[in-house]
């Protein structure tokens, strides 16, 4: 198993999982992710779901790499890409069917209160937002406003790639209440709850476990969970939870 390094990890955020950019220069991933928003992601909409307004759609795809990490918020989509809120709507489907999005949905349990009933947006590949996003470089990604965002995404989508294949099913959702009181990902398997934070530090602040105490105030069994981040090896934090490195989601 490789080191949990984060010149590897950031490199891999950058440039995306699509194989022709894998050793690609600079200036090869640009025409390539230019080429594939135009003659694929743009023919798409055109021929099969009848958008109109290409300029219109090229910019709300921009406006949602900018929203990575975020709750979805339709009017913000909207004016960023001007257009109509419903249209905002319509689109985020288009772009989830198209599997150039996903949308993490909040967690639903009736024994608490004031959940947040909006999901969080992801892109399912972070080279191609990274190139909408305009980072060129992944040294600027990594120390960038956004770096953190997109270190969560990377962590997301590779929990939801390896629980697609697993040969148990799990069901990934977020815990997020009014309060802003938020725990990054719960995986639900076999009738359990494992809590998971995400942080790019390599030594996080372990009292980001105390929020998991949520689940006490439910009838749910609360799995193993932890923190997945940089450090860099599996390390007990309590009992029941560890620092998860990264590379070995």
């Amino acid at each position: 198993m490789p080191e949990n390094d984060i010149d590897i990890v950031y490199e891999q955020i950058w440039r995306g999982g699509y194989a022709d950019v894998q050793n690609a220069t600079t200036e090869q991933m640009q025409v390539y992710y230019q080429s594939y928003i135009d003659n694929y992601l743009i023919a798409d909409a055109v021929n099969d779901e009848g958008i109109s307004d290409t300029a219109a759609f090229k910019r709300f795809l921009r406006s949602c790499a900018a929203l990575i990490g975020n709750l979805v918020n339709f009017n913000t989509l909207a004016e960023s890409a001007g257009i109509s809120v419903p249209t905002a709507k319509k689109w985020t489907s288009v772009l989830q069917d198209m599997d150039v999005i996903y949308l993490l949905e909040p967690y639903s349990n009736n024994e608490l209160q004031r959940l947040t009933k909006t999901p969080k947006l992801y892109f399912c590949d972070t080279g191609l937002c990274a190139y909408l996003t305009r980072w060129l470089t992944k040294d600027s990604l990594r120390e960038g406003a956004a770096s953190g965002h997109f270190y969560e995404n990377y962590v997301v989508m590779e929990l939801v790639k390896n629980y697609a294949y697993a040969k148990s099913s799990a069901i990934l959702s977020f815990y997020r209440d009014s309060n802003a009181k938020e725990i990054d990902v719960f995986v639900e398997e076999n009738g359990r709850i494992h809590p998971l934070g995400i942080k790019k530090s390599a030594n996080p602040d372990k009292r980001e476990i105390k929020k998991y105490s949520v689940l006490s105030k439910t009838t749910v069994e609360t799995g193993n969970g932890g923190i997945i981040c940089m450090y860099p090896k599996p390390f007990p934090i309590d009992r029941m939870n560890c620092y998860i490195p990264s590379n070995l989601i």
